[in-house]
């Protein structure tokens, strides 16, 4: 299947690791050209230039297709800004915007600083509000079509019951802005879906999953826990033509934990 995507244009913020860069890679291996975000704040010692840097580079040198890796805290408005105009200026305007990056603390609401709840919803939701007002904002007066993914979770709907509540509403809020944009912009030809991933094999979650396999594996019907890949292929088919009649969906994949 041809999914159309040669030479589009796509961000995927969080890009430099784990999930992202796994959208990062699918995306490029139906040729797109994809700008990878990546956090830096010097002030918390946190800069994944390398990593979003090695993401390019295996994008240009297995795919042969065009990447830049750009720097963005997503919960910012005027780092936003300037992410989408760097973005623009090398690679041109954005036509596929997969919202990803996110935050996940550990700690039951009764030890929880208001602090810890508001950087989670910050970067998680009002993240994907502002990275998604930004691209709209430049495809509707150019009457460009346009896809947003937001990456969601099946905790968004089921919880969790390992201490992560702001990331599990945070979630649960992408779900509900993800229909609520859809219905905004679905006639000027933008079509916003959402994925609900389960667990994931990554850098962060690995220590996790070797220590308490069995459990994970108990709650997952299909009895396997996906890698990157298994989620961003969904991601991508969202993001391509052949998606064109889905707009406003949250789809559910996570091995059967949710089958909703």
């Amino acid at each position: 299947m041809d999914l159309k995507l040669k030479d589009k244009i796509a961000l995927v913020t969080g890009g430099s690791h784990g999930l992202g860069k796994g959208i990062c890679l699918e995306l490029a291996a139906e040729g797109a050209k994809v700008a990878v975000n990546y956090y830096r704040n010097t002030e918390e010692n946190v800069d994944l230039v390398e990593a979003a840097n090695a993401v390019v580079d295996e994008i240009r040198d297995t795919y042969g297709v065009e990447a830049m890796a750009v720097p963005c805290d997503v919960a910012k408005e005027d780092e936003v800004e300037e992410m989408f105009r760097l973005i623009e200026e090398k690679l041109g305007m954005v036509e596929v915007l997969v919202n990803n990056a996110a935050v996940c603390p550990t700690c039951p609401v009764k030890d929880m600083t208001e602090a810890v709840w508001t950087r989670t919803i910050e970067v998680n939701l009002t993240g994907t509000f502002l990275t998604s007002r930004a691209f709209v904002n430049r495809l509707l007066p150019a009457e460009k079509k346009g896809k947003i993914v937001n990456i969601s979770s099946q905790a968004a709907f089921r919880g969790s019951t390992t201490g992560h509540s702001p990331y599990d509403a945070s979630k649960g809020g992408i779900v509900s802005f993800t229909v609520a944009l859809a219905r905004e912009v679905a006639t000027a030809g933008i079509n916003v879906n959402a994925v609900a991933p389960g667990m994931i094999h990554t850098e962060m979650t690995a220590k996790t999953i070797a220590a308490n396999t069995e459990k994970y594996l108990n709650r997952i019907p299909l009895r396997w826990i996906a890698k990157p890949r298994d989620i961003a292929t969904v991601v991508v088919f969202l993001a391509s033509e052949a998606a064109n009649y889905m707009t406003g969906a949250t789809v559910d994949v996570s091995g059967g934990m949710l089958m909703r």
